[in-house]
């Protein structure tokens, strides 16, 4: 398998591969290009959401600025919207649903380190050039979720249809789905049911 076959599928992989620095150099370029655009040029934003996102066919509305390892492993549902500051780390696939909010400062974070030193540390090759190895986990966000400020979410997560997520949390394992759940490690603190109505919580009052 190549470096990048390596990286998608979760096995250790050297990210100092050309390719994989090519396509890394290219999501960052294109990012900044983006962060450079204000919200009345949305034809400007689009040709570049293009090729940032090439995976996504209806592009969510983007807050700049925005950050993301590759750009190419992230897929976007319909009618998602995303505030400022959104970093996504995709080094696996990051599938993220409909009608998703996604608040300010909020990180997906795919990439995975081995435990112990010996081989997470740099290592060298026979000519003298320095690498190391890594791997990574998919995060999946099902549709008509919230993510809350400042909210985490690493590698190996799938979040729940219909889930909010408090802010601050950090995201470890699976939420299952229509969960209100928060902290870090986030845990679920009840299920979102009929009476989160509105008209039910105003009559409550």
């Amino acid at each position: 398998m190549t470096e990048r076959e390596k990286m998608i599928n979760g096995a250790l992989y050297d990210p100092s591969d050309p390719e994989l620095e090519q396509l890394r150099l290219n999501a960052r370029k294109l990012a900044r290009k983006y962060n450079r655009t204000d919200e009345d040029q949305p034809e400007e934003q689009a040709e570049i959401l293009r090729k940032l996102l090439p995976a996504t066919k209806q592009f969510p509305y983007l807050q700049a600025p925005v950050y993301f390892d590759y750009g190419c492993n992230t897929f976007f549902g319909k009618y998602s919207f995303v505030n400022f500051n959104f970093t996504c780390l995709d080094v696996c696939e990051v599938h993220i649903g409909d009608n998703v909010m996604i608040g300010p400062n909020v990180t997906l974070a795919t990439p995975m380190h081995p435990l112990l030193p010996e081989e997470r540390n740099i290592q060298k090759r026979e000519d003298g050039s320095i690498y190391n190895l890594e791997y990574a986990k998919p995060i999946t966000i099902k549709d008509n979720c919230w993510l809350a400020s400042n909210v985490v979410v690493c590698g190996g997560v799938t979040i729940g249809e219909g889930c909010v997520i408090g802010a601050g949390s950090v995201v470890t394992r699976d939420i299952p789905p229509y969960s209100l759940a928060a902290g870090n490690p986030c845990r679920v603190i009840r299920q979102i049911t009929e009476k989160d109505h509105m008209e039910a919580a105003a009559c409550r009052e």
